[in-house]
């Protein structure tokens, strides 16, 4: 599948993309089948759509963890490209001593002092795009976030966690108001997320959401 190089009508902004997903992928058996959390190829995905970010002229925001995020972050710092850590600790200190969270891979990590749940909804707030590695609970609670904000979001199937239950969930919850349903997307390809995501981004910057609750 080809892409063009994306060429933003906005040329003065770097669209901002979170990854989301597993800080702890889990294990897989010897032959990669298996897995009992994500599936045996997502730090390999996940190292491919922090580059891809990048290749695509766009900015990685994690939540300066481990696992499918931190694959993202090398792969964004890799390429040459910007790489932002939002933190559920208040200092430095205490990410790395009480949280055992890497400091590597991120140009800078803000310290926000909110525990995980706060952290993640600071996160999901900053995103003009939100992408699904695999993931838990923690990932499920910033893809709601997400929904409810009508933000695009991407899910990279085949990784396992979240990502399978994703879809199905979509299609069995009843929601009159169609709480951001319509931006949700799904590839198993990195390139192919990122691209279908610039899209939708593209659309948003285009016509801004008036102030006011989802649905009305």
């Amino acid at each position: 599948m080809n892409f063009k190089k994306v060429q933003h009508r906005h040329r003065d902004v770097k669209y901002k993309f979170v990854v989301s997903g597993s800080a702890d992928i889990g294990t897989c058996d010897t032959d990669g089948k298996n897995c009992d959390v994500c599936s045996s190829n997502v730090l390999e995905k996940s190292e491919e759509v922090g580059r891809e970010i990048v290749r695509q002229g766009g900015i990685l925001i994690t939540g300066a963890t481990t696992g499918a995020p931190y694959a993202a972050a090398k792969g964004a710092k890799e390429e040459g490209g910007v790489s932002i850590g939002i933190s559920p600790a208040a200092t430095y200190a205490e990410h790395v001593r009480s949280y055992h969270l890497p400091t590597d891979y991120f140009d800078f990590i803000i310290y926000t002092g909110f525990n995980y749940s706060g952290r993640n909804l600071i996160l999901t707030k900053t995103a003009d795009a939100v992408i699904i590695s695999c993931g838990g609970f923690g990932t499920l609670n910033e893809f709601t976030i997400a929904l409810e904000d009508q933000k695009p979001i991407g899910v990279l199937t085949e990784t396992g966690g979240a990502t399978a239950e994703i879809e199905r969930l979509l299609k069995n919850i009843k929601d009159p108001h169609k709480h951001g349903s319509g931006k949700v997307v799904f590839s198993s390809d990195p390139k192919e997320l990122v691209s279908k995501l610039n899209g939708l981004i593209e659309k948003e910057f285009e016509s801004p959401k008036k102030p006011g609750y989802v649905g009305e």
